[in-house]
């Protein structure tokens, strides 16, 4: 997978992008991370990339013409490819793992970061970009919330991490939050390994681990339980966490 990445801030990366994983699919190249600057697509000494807001109001505003431009490059850099533009925006569609698992079917993705009060409406009208959000609050710049998407979506990437089934199995992956995890030492501070996990017994521990992961999606997010998507078995589990019985 290609990433690039148009910031006003190149120095920031590649940050915690060029360490374990995300470093490591790098390294064996599985991720090709391009970070360009914006205000290389200026036309003026100043490299402005923004401006007053039209109808007035505090702040200012990133201007279209830059990201055209080096949206310009980029396809220029790669015509091979047709990347999919992505705009960092509180105002985006929020990022979730379903989400992440289509980008990451792609060769090649451009984010474009957003500063200040926002960036003016063409560019995604007028550029392609489709608007993007890693949660509901507001960063100072997009720059964080690019680091997330790309790390989100190219560990999905196939390769990217050792162990497929590490990935399968994470939080969301399954429409469900983790179960939870525990190593040595058996006792810590009061609190004891569950026996089941250390019985040895390979059905039993599948079987309460899918009950846990249950169990804490019901406690923590219900909103991700779609009981329609459910096995059998996993609304009989369901069913013995709400009565208790489980």
């Amino acid at each position: 997978m290609r990433v690039d990445v148009v910031t006003i801030f190149p120095d920031v990366f590649p940050g915690p992008l060029s360490v374990g994983v995300m470093g490591r699919a790098r390294d064996r190249g599985l991720l090709d991370l391009v970070v360009w600057d914006l205000r290389d697509f200026t036309e003026d000494r100043h490299r402005s990339v923004d401006d007053l807001p039209y109808g007035g109001g505090v702040g200012m505003v990133m201007k279209p013409e830059p990201f055209g431009r080096a949206l310009d490059a980029i396809r220029a850099a790669r015509p091979e490819t047709a990347p999919r533009v992505l705009l960092t925006s509180p105002q985006g569609e929020r990022l979730t793992q379903a989400r992440a698992r289509a980008l990451a079917e792609l060769p090649h993705l451009v984010v474009l970061c957003g500063r200040y009060e926002g960036v003016d409406e063409r560019v995604p009208l007028a550029l392609g970009a489709d608007e993007i959000s890693i949660g509901d609050y507001v960063l100072t710049g997009g720059e964080l919330a690019a680091m997330v998407l790309i790390e989100v979506v190219a560990r999905l990437v196939p390769g990217a991490v050792g162990q497929r089934a590490s990935v399968a199995d994470d939080s969301f992956s399954a429409g469900l939050l983790d179960f939870p995890q525990f190593t040595r030492p058996p006792e810590y501070r009061g609190h004891a390994v569950p026996e089941v996990l250390l019985s040895g017994h390979h059905e039993e521990i599948r079987r309460w681990r899918k009950r846990e992961a249950l169990r804490r999606t019901l406690g923590r997010r219900p909103d991700l339980i779609d009981e329609e998507a459910l096995d059998d078995e996993a609304r009989v589990l369901l069913a013995e966490v709400r009565s208790g019985a489980g």
